[in-house]
């Protein structure tokens, strides 16, 4: 059965920057995939010979991107997302993904999250 998780990043850097990486082809293709494409809502991840397809359900401007997978089925488990928020107090940046894996693989799913992210701080200049 496939559960949901979310992790917590601080990414100081300007929302702006970060939310073009969350949610363009280009920005995605820097870090989360080998390449992005998109024909109209439906974006078409490749990794090495691996090619996934998602619909941008919604971008909401330097806040939120959601993308819900087509090859799978139960639609209340088929979609990640991306926040970002502001801290109140810190003023830091913060990326929150939610996603979904089968139990017994949610440890592997995070670490895969955080190798993605250290590609993500690469690009964006941040050291971790």
């Amino acid at each position: 059965m496939r559960a949901r998780f979310e992790i917590e990043y601080t990414l100081n850097t300007p929302v702006r920057v970060l939310y073009d990486r969350l949610s363009t082809p280009e920005g995605l293709a820097e870090w989360f995939a080998d390449n992005v494409t998109v024909d109209g809502d439906i974006f078409s991840f490749f990794w090495n010979k691996a090619e996934a397809r998602a619909r941008l359900v919604y971008a909401r401007e330097n806040k939120a991107v959601r993308f819900d997978w087509l090859d799978f089925a139960d639609t209340e488990t088929n979609f990640f997302e991306f926040k970002i928020l502001i801290h109140e107090l810190t003023n830091d940046t913060a990326l929150i993904i939610t996603d979904h894996a089968e139990e017994d693989e949610i440890e592997d799913a995070r670490d895969l999250w955080d190798t993605q992210i250290s590609y993500l701080r690469k690009v964006l200049g941040l050291t971790d």
